[in-house]
């Protein structure tokens, strides 16, 4: 029983309602409201902004002072000294590996990067021009039909390959959707290359020439991938978690997961940002589109700038931008219209009092936008990789989950439509 109650009055009723308020290892306290139910009362809050719909160990965000943590490392440190597969087995298993972890894991990992050559047929019945995302929903939610031996949820060792077969089939599918897209024959996976190296191999060689992965572009990838693999509770994770309460299958929890993650308010931030620069077209209209930025009765928005959670600097975006730097003058690129427009738009709201008062610092969109063009990425396949990095923050709290108790999850409502009326037949209405 916690120490510490919360008292809640309404007029009209005799006592005061208490509730148990509960602190975790560090943010908020949170009032357990659950049992107002049994008075006849819900609480309002859409958005979920002031609720707390589970506990979890996987990762905790301080927006206001610009934390990110995973398992309670810093993401900074993370992204440093770690590896986007070291991460993923921290988000999983809730402490870092030890050498011979690692390379197991990697090793796992690596050789079920190959998708059943069934899978291809699918990709047959979707048009060239399909949106990525479309066939990513599609073709993620059908591993359930290839993958029958291990979709017992109640089976720690059924979740364990599942999580396995998404983290290392996802950018296997990605660059499938790609090819796809391009007319071009798939490429499989090579065991001998990294996580990130694979990825770039598949989307970009052919059989008609090697391709050889570049170190920088290899390493700028892996860190796209690392800075989006997990954000707690946003829209997306909590889709999953809402889908897999209901007993679905790791797959179908996953697919709608991707989803949500469409919606251009989540993960089509980074897109948002390439549509932008085009929009400005040119470095002599910058001052023109930061006025407007500026005038609140101007539609017009500089996306890639602030974050609706952090009300400080994103501490993924200090790690992108090192790492946009790096890319920019590796491919000889500090001259491209676009990225020269993206670099002065950086300066402006660092230094511009305007936007250092409200914070509306580039966020990790802002960079990675700008990184995965250099790259030669199309801008619509920018939120699968998104998707694919975030896989394994969906498996981890999917599997956090279903690995504790549980209930399905049933939000409530407040009713504003009629009131109860009798029917009245076709012929007098």
């Amino acid at each position: 029983m916690s120490e510490k109650m919360a008292r809640l009055t309404i007029d009209g009723m005799d006592e005061a309602l208490e509730f148990p308020v509960y602190s975790g290892t560090i943010g908020p306290d949170v009032v357990d409201v659950r049992s107002l139910v049994s008075k006849g009362l819900f609480t309002y809050d859409p958005g979920f902004v002031s609720t707390a719909a589970t506990d979890s160990a996987i990762t905790f965000i301080d927006g206001g002072k610009g934390t990110l943590l995973h398992r309670g490392y810093p993401i900074e440190q993370l992204a440093e000294q770690s590896d986007f597969l070291e991460v993923c087995y921290l988000l999983l298993n809730g402490e870092l590996p030890n050498a011979d972890q690692k390379a197991e894991f990697v090793n796992t990992v690596t050789r079920h990067t190959m998708v059943h050559e069934s899978i291809a047929d699918f990709f047959k019945g979707f048009r060239r021009d399909a949106h990525p995302m479309a066939i990513m929903c599609g073709v993620v939610g059908a591993l359930s039909a290839f993958y029958h031996d291990s979709l017992d949820i109640t089976n720690p060792r059924h979740r364990e390959i599942s999580a396995f077969r998404l983290v290392a089939k996802m950018p296997t599918l990605a660059a499938m959707t790609y090819k796809h897209g391009i007319g071009q024959p798939f490429i499989y996976p090579r065991n001998d290359l990294s996580f990130a190296e694979n990825f770039l191999h598949m989307m970009f060689a052919t059989p008609a020439e090697e391709y050889k992965v570049n170190p920088v572009l290899a390493n700028a990838m892996d860190k796209i991938f690392l800075l989006h693999a997990d954000h707690e509770q946003n829209a997306s994770t909590s889709t999953v978690r809402l889908a897999g309460s209901s007993g679905a299958n790791p797959f179908a929890c996953i697919a709608s997961g991707i989803a949500a993650l469409w919606g251009p308010a989540h993960g089509g931030a980074n897109e948002a940002v390439l549509t932008m620069l085009e929009e400005i077209g040119d470095e002599s209209k910058i001052d023109e589109f930061v006025a407007r930025a500026k005038d609140k009765n101007d539609p017009f928005r500089l996306m890639g700038f602030g974050h609706r959670v952090y009300k400080n600097y994103d501490p993924r975006a200090t790690v992108m931008r090192q790492c946009c730097d790096e890319v920019l003058a590796e491919l000889g690129l500090e001259n491209d219209p676009l990225l020269k427009i993206a670099k002065r738009l950086e300066q402006i709201a660092l230094e511009d009092p305007y936007f250092v008062e409200k914070k509306l610092y580039p966020n990790v969109d802002f960079y990675s936008g700008i990184i995965l063009k250099a790259l030669g990425i199309p801008v619509e396949m920018f939120t699968v990789i998104f998707a694919t990095g975030r896989t394994i923050g969906w498996i981890s709290h999917w599997n956090e989950m279903i690995s504790g108790s549980y209930k399905i999850g049933r939000p409530r409502q407040l009713y504003t439509g009629a009131a109860p009326r009798d029917f009245v037949s076709l012929d007098n209405r």
